[in-house]
Parts: C-alpha cells; sequence; structure tokens
C-alpha cells in the first residue's frame, strides 16, 4: 500500500513529529507484521528518526545543522538555498520502520520527524507499507 500525505511547515528550518500520521496509515493497511517506509522527495528537506520527549533534542539538532552547514558561506548555486540541499543529504530523505502485531516499532522515546530546511513550504511525504 503506498499513501501520500502533506506536511505544511512554517519555518526556514523545523522538525515536525509525523510518528501519528504513520501510525494512522500503518493502521488502515491492515498489515500486521511487515516494514513501513517513509520518503520526502524533496532535495531541501529530509527524514529521520530521535527523541522527541524533550524538544531540546530538535532545538539542538537543528542548531548542530546549522553550525555544520552555514545558510551564508559562498555558495555558487544560484537559488542561494544550498545549505539547505546539503542539509537534506546529511540528514537523508528516508527511514524503514518494522511493523509488528500492526504497530510501529520505535523506541521509548523515539518519533518520526519530517525536517524541513527551505520553509516554509508545503511538502509531500510518501508511505509505502509492505
Amino acid at each position: 500500500m503506498k499513501t501520500t500525505f502533506t506536511v505544511k511547515t512554517h519555518k526556514r528550518s523545523e522538525m515536525l513529529d509525523i510518528t501519528s500520521e504513520l501510525r494512522d496509515i500503518v493502521a488502515r493497511s491492515g498489515i500486521k507484521n511487515g516494514a513501513c517506509l517513509v520518503y520526502c522527495p524533496h532535495t531541501t528537506a529530509g527524514i529521520t528518526i530521535n527523541e522527541n520527549a524533550d524538544p531540546d533534542v530538535v532545538h539542538d539538532l537543528l542548531t548542530i545543522m546549522d553550525t555544520m552547514v552555514p545558510w551564508q558561506n559562498g555558495y555558487a548555486h544560484a537559488e542561494g538555498n544550498s545549505a539547505a540541499h546539503a542539509k537534506s543529504s546529511l540528514m537523508g530523505c528516508s527511514a524503514w520502520v518494522i511493523i509488528d502485531e500492526g504497530q510501529l516499532v520505535l523506541g521509548t522515546w523515539q518519533s518520526v520527524f519530517f525536517c524541513e530546511f527551505d520553509g516554509p513550504r508545503s511538502r509531500k511525504v510518501h508511505v509505502r507499507v509492505i
């Protein structure tokens, strides 16, 4: 089963928890044991799994990305968003999550995040449940 949903972002850089949307998709799929592929088809955004219990973790991750890849750094790309492209490549555009007994297998503190690096925008997330 493949489905697509839209994520609306509100800042240049932010990480939005999309775990509840994924849980709903898995439940609707009827698949009890398998895997869920989450894919971002954008070159200035990404997908990651990380802690969602403490909001400081997301803040720190975005700060680390800004330190590693500053927005202004003499980049040649004419659109002016080279930093967002680099952050997308560093973060990655997809994640796999195991499905067991109809549930996503995530750690106690883990969530799946959509990572925006060139917002605000309206973005697509593709999900394949197998």
